[in-house]
């Protein structure tokens, strides 16, 4: 199988520079869906701009592949009478990295330019000197003189922050940029739709290749979309940390590296007569993969699956990543690869109407 071809990476790169913010996912979706178009049958959209495309529909069992759309951003809170702008969460994103960082703010025209300022290093003086950003101290400065002037730029309290940013390829071997959490895991889903449609596959059920919204604020998209398709099984992707660079604990955090292969999880939303299907295809396939385990909660996607609809057998497999939450994560070549191929292979091995009653 050819799965990294140009074509495709081409995708990611348009995918991955293409701002979708929590709550405003909309530009990345209409990239999404024409890429998947040519693979599918046929598409629906929720209220709330999650997608699926449906290959094989009609019928009675229904198998679901799925990552999430959204990325991390911030929300305009306060602007100051000197025109400074004092921002809020939107998903978990880190107030440590802002400072220096280029931004575009989303207005109604268009964007509008702005950086995250701090006070230089020559300023700071005694206690100021281990001054660190936090939440009620990083601001942005888009060049205004005062409050009138960011209003009449279109900025007001409510709209939504990305950094600016594009994707890159390091040592050719990585993918680098932002929001490859999680949007690595819809280029993936999307190559499986392909890979299936290159090959002809027949599968014997419908599958759903979902695309969802607001992850990052509490798996809404997916709370909502599982409650639409009621499926039959859930096979999840996202991403998980590389415990191997620095200041990171092993013991801590669990020993997950990229380029070892996807990550599959051990937990209770995790069902184990899935999961052991998974496993087997990637033993039997030669798919190098890893092991974790998540205390009570994944927190993705899986769980929101897994609780629905009275019980819905969910997998989670996940692509080792760096420097989540940040305009640098990274991830590897093959991990990509692995994880395309290992849902892949998996869709193959799944029977229609297969029983997943726990004994």
């Amino acid at each position: 199988m050819s799965i990294l071809t140009a074509e495709a990476q081409s995708f990611l790169q348009d995918y991955l520079n293409n701002a979708s913010p929590t709550g405003f996912e909309s530009e990345g979706q209409k990239r999404w869906l024409e890429y998947i178009k040519p693979y599918i049958d046929e598409w629906h959209l929720d209220n709330y701009g999650t997608i699926y495309g449906v290959v094989n529909p009609g019928k009675d069992y229904k198998v679901v592949i799925e990552g999430h759309a959204d990325e991390i951003s911030w929300f305009v809170h306060y602007i100051s009478d000197d025109g400074f702008i004092t921002v809020i969460r939107n998903g978990g994103s880190d107030h440590m990295i802002a400072p220096s960082k280029r931004v575009n703010i989303h207005t109604k025209n268009g964007f509008v330019k702005g950086v995250f300022g701090w006070p230089a290093i020559h300023t700071r003086h005694g206690e100021e000197a281990k001054l660190a950003p936090k939440t009620d101290n990083i601001f942005i400065d888009v060049g205004a003189n005062d409050k009138d002037e960011v209003l009449a730029m279109g900025i007001h309290v409510g709209c939504v922050i990305t950094y600016e940013d594009e994707m890159m390829v390091l040592n050719d071997r990585y993918f680098v940029g932002r929001a490859l959490d999680n949007r690595m895991g819809g280029f993936c889903i999307a190559q499986v739709a392909r890979l299936l449609k290159e090959n002809k596959i027949e599968l014997p059920y419908s599958l759903y290749i979902v695309n969802s919204v607001q992850e990052e604020i509490g798996l809404r998209g997916a709370e909502m979309v599982a409650n639409t398709i009621k499926p039959n099984i859930a096979i999840v992707t996202d991403v998980t940390h590389d415990t191997h660079t620095p200041m990171i604990s092993k013991k801590k955090i669990g020993d997950i590296k990229c380029g070892d292969g996807p990550s599959i999880t051990y937990a209770p939303a995790v069902h184990n007569k899935l999961r052991q299907i998974v496993i087997d295809t990637a033993e039997e396939k030669g798919i190098p993969f890893q092991r974790e385990a998540a205390s009570r909660s994944t927190g993705t996607d899986t769980d929101a699956f897994a609780y629905s609809n009275g019980g819905v057998p969910s997998v989670l497999i996940s692509l080792p990543l760096r420097y989540m939450h940040t305009t640098v994560e990274m991830a590897q070549k093959s991990d990509v690869e692995n994880v395309i191929k290992l849902i892949y292979e998996t869709l193959l091995k799944i029977e229609a109407g297969q029983s997943f009653k726990y004994f």
